[in-house]
């Protein structure tokens, strides 16, 4: 990794300092209508880091593909409970769907193929963009950071998403495709904050699968114009341990802690502290 990468130092940010509570927790939509870009490997690792700094943290499977709980060792086809029903039944307690997984203060609410109806029965739901807020409402205080990861597209789910947050992070691969849908996204983003959530913010673009590559340079290049200092000072490199700890069910900071990518990845949980976008 360069040092100089983006023109700034690599590593800058000091470790953060223990909590003596927990609560309440900054919800961050981790958004990209893009597929493939690390939506969720970075929800996963982010929130593996910020456990490694005392933070206790939620990730809410939001995409119907379920791989935040695969990722996390949840078979998701097996469980009664989902994210999916906990939006649907007014009557159940959200905490009965979280499931709490073998590492220390991290756990997830699961997702499976049920979700895919939920874009077609919000149509007719009351307050159809505040279902998810609604869920989350009651499991703020006991939380640091509630990470919801996104399913690829701008439809329902993502505006609820995006509504019961307060700030997005989007992944951008370091590949020429991997931009184009971005202006897209953000008008979206634009569109919540005007009209249901104003006080949503961007927190970061986060370039991921960056190779030492010219294609890879110039794509960096690009993102830094157009995005300037909300650009993460951390690039997540590719990797073949990621995968691997995908394989494993486990952050890549728990799977392979001395690892490249698990500095990285702890150096973007440095920087969210350091910034104030987590406590």
């Amino acid at each position: 990794m360069p040092t100089d990468l983006l023109g700034r130092d690599y590593e800058t940010f000091p470790a953060p300092e223990a909590l003596d509570h927990h609560g309440p927790a900054t919800i961050i939509a981790m958004c990209n209508q893009k597929g493939g870009v690390g939506k969720t490997t970075s929800s996963i690792n982010i929130a593996g880091a910020l456990t490694n700094f005392g933070r206790k943290v939620l990730i809410v499977d939001f995409d119907p593909q379920g791989a935040s709980s695969v990722g996390l060792g949840i078979n998701a086809n097996s469980v009664d409970n989902t994210i999916y029903t906990a939006m649907f039944n007014m009557s159940m307690d959200p905490h009965a769907v979280i499931h709490h997984t073998r590492f220390p203060d991290l756990d997830i609410i699961p997702a499976n193929i049920d979700l895919s109806a939920a874009e077609v029965q919000l149509v007719t739901e009351v307050g159809r963009e505040q279902v998810l807020a609604g869920v989350l409402r009651p499991l703020r205080d006991e939380y640091d950071v509630i990470i919801i990861d996104c399913q690829p597209s701008l439809g329902l789910l993502t505006v609820n998403a995006l509504t019961a947050a307060d700030g997005v992070i989007i992944p951008v691969a370091a590949e020429f495709f991997a931009l184009r849908g971005v202006a897209l996204l953000m008008q979206s983003i634009e569109k919540v904050k005007s009209r249901i959530n104003p006080g949503l913010e961007v927190y970061g673009v986060l370039v991921t699968m960056y190779t030492r590559t010219l294609h890879s340079e110039e794509v960096l290049d690009r993102i830094y114009e157009a995005f300037q200092d909300k650009v993460f000072h951390t690039v997540i490199t590719r990797s073949i341990k990621l995968p691997d700890a995908t394989i494993a069910a486990a952050p890549i900071t728990m799977y392979a802690p001395q690892h490249k990518t698990a500095k990285e990845y702890r150096e973007v949980a440095r920087e969210l502290v350091a910034r104030g976008v987590v406590a």
